[in-house]
């Protein structure tokens, strides 16, 4: 393939984010937009200079002219718009969280095994340069033995009813739409948890309002808290028993990442990561996803299959224990 090309399924503020990013990769090309009407793909493609406009999801995922199809509807939306184009053939970047259970994760991931179609979750931390080098160190040792992970992501709001953040038809709260970045930053680093346990309650409408996650391991502990009623600094740290990291906010796109060295304030060495992007970061996990298609894999090494459903399966744990459970679930 000289140009990958990209259809981009959804028409919203993050899909506007990912395709400007897409243009700053020379060997990509954003082809075609598929909205549910096609005056919001018309109005995307004009707005954005795409080429070709589609009117539903199905004409999209039928585009002969493009490669990979990247999907930004509302996470409720996620499995049926991935679902339809895994069953035309195309291989899918899909925003995070890649469903709202594990039960329709594990599906997806079936059919793109059973198709041979690349399939990736778009957590771009996990492609973000900073993040990768932290990995990089913590693997080498840089802080010893891993003991502990604090992350928080929470909005304020206040959230009238009707916002589709309270709105169970659209799988609100907290846990999915925020959530899924400190979870998947624990799990990033320590694995799948051997416990989860919860606190927090629910809006009126069923939906998590605000939620602490203790993730539980043979020899180390994850602290989590996302919710929609209370802003949060959104800051991460990993500790181990030879130093620790500090991830400032948002986490998730670090602004610095500190590395502190030693075991007392007497000995401590402090080193700065770089932790420089390119575009809004999205851009990083775009290339991962064309690297990954002109190489013939299915599934990529900085996002695997198996990082995705572990943390599909702490995220369905934690709304049992809150008791939000979705329509059709």
């Amino acid at each position: 393939m000289t140009k990958i090309r990209w259809g981009i399924l959804a028409t919203g503020g993050i899909a506007s984010a990912f395709t400007a990013d897409l243009k700053l990769i020379p060997d990509a090309e954003v082809a075609a937009v598929g909205s549910r009407t096609l005056d919001s793909a018309r109005a995307f493609a004009g707005k954005h200079g795409v080429p070709r406009a589609h009117g539903s999801w199905a004409e999209l995922a039928a585009d002969p002219g493009v490669d990979i199809i990247y999907i930004a509807t509302t996470h409720n939306a996620h499995y049926d718009a991935a679902e339809l184009c895994l069953r035309a053939g195309k291989p899918v970047l899909v925003e995070k969280p890649v469903t709202v259970n594990l039960a329709q994760a594990e599906r997806l991931i079936a059919l793109a095994r059973e198709r041979g179609l690349f399939f990736m979750e778009a957590m771009w931390m996990r492609c973000n340069p900073g993040i990768r080098r932290m990995l990089d160190l913590i693997a080498a040792g840089a802080i010893g033995e891993v003991k502990s992970v604090h992350a928080d992501f929470s909005l304020g709001g206040p959230f009238p009813p009707e916002h589709r953040l309270r709105d169970p038809e659209l799988a609100g709260g907290g846990l999915l739409d925020l959530g899924v970045y400190p979870v998947a930053f624990a799990q990033m680093v320590l694995g799948a948890p051997a416990s989860v346990a919860v606190s927090g309650w629910r809006t009126p409408e069923g939906v998590d309002a605000m939620a602490g996650l203790l993730l539980g391991y043979e020899r180390a502990v994850a602290a989590l808290t996302c919710g929609i009623e209370s802003a949060s600094p959104c800051v991460a740290q990993v500790t181990g028993s030879e130093g620790f990291f500090e991830l400032a906010a948002p986490f998730f796109r670090p602004s610095a990442i500190r590395l502190t060295r030693g075991t007392t304030e007497e000995e401590y060495a402090v080193e700065e990561l770089d932790v420089a992007y390119t575009g809004t970061g999205l851009f990083h996990e775009a290339v991962e996803a064309m690297r990954c298609l002109r190489a013939g894999l299915t599934e990529s090494p900085m996002v695997p299959w198996r990082a995705t459903l572990d943390v599909m399966a702490t995220l369905d744990e934690a709304r049992r224990r809150l008791g939000v459970a979705y329509p059709g679930e």
